[in-house]
């Protein structure tokens, strides 16, 4: 059970969270995963629609090494996804 909360982003990161960044009206806050010595990428994705705001948590198989390069790859992916996506994620 600790696995998959710490998986869904429900675990105790504190450590591996960085600021936030705005990106085509989207607000991405890298969430990387401590996983033993590596890092899962993973990212909040916000963004207010219809006067609501929606978020979306984006979680990839990726594992990285370094915080600050898992960090980077983290802002990297939430912003392909935004790019590929958009509004979409919200769905």
């Amino acid at each position: 059970m600790q696995f998959l909360k710490k998986l869904l982003g429900g675990g105790d990161n504190s450590e591996a969270k960085a600021s936030s960044e705005t990106y085509e009206g989207f607000q991405i806050t890298p969430t990387p995963i401590a996983e033993g010595n590596t890092y899962r990428v993973a990212a909040t994705i916000e963004k207010e629609v219809d006067g609501e705001m929606k978020a979306h948590k984006l979680v990839r198989a990726d594992t990285l090494q370094g915080l600050e390069e898992a960090q980077a790859a983290c802002i990297r992916k939430a912003k392909q996804v935004i790019d590929e996506q958009g509004e979409r994620i919200f769905r």
